[in-house]
């Protein structure tokens, strides 16, 4: 059985991230060929291939970053599709603060 130290040292190795990045172009090409085809096809590859590219690159964080600061409301659901936990956190204190407001 791995531990999550286990597995966080597997994934901190170059040929590991190096392999997820091309996966992920891979799968962001194939979603792009079968976007043409009837119905929602693309998107199921298109969206883990970007949450795996950013994963795995600094250049793609960043750029991430910069649309989360030019459009917030986009950001947010970007966060709350890729399921991080920031974005909870967020929603947390947001709440906790329209709570306090009201009081």
């Amino acid at each position: 059985m791995t531990t999550r130290d286990q597995w966080r040292r597997f994934m901190d190795k170059p040929m590991v991230e190096w392999a997820l990045f091309a996966l992920g172009v891979v799968l962001i090409i194939l979603g792009f060929a079968i976007a043409p085809i009837p119905g929602p096809g693309g998107v199921f590859l298109i969206a883990p291939g970007l949450a795996l590219i950013l994963k795995t690159s600094m250049w793609a964080k960043r750029r991430y970053v910069r649309v989360k600061r030019w459009q917030p409301t986009a950001g947010r659901w970007m966060d709350r599709a890729l399921r991080r936990p920031s974005a909870r956190r967020r929603e947390a204190i947001r709440k906790a603060a329209d709570a306090a407001e009201r009081n």
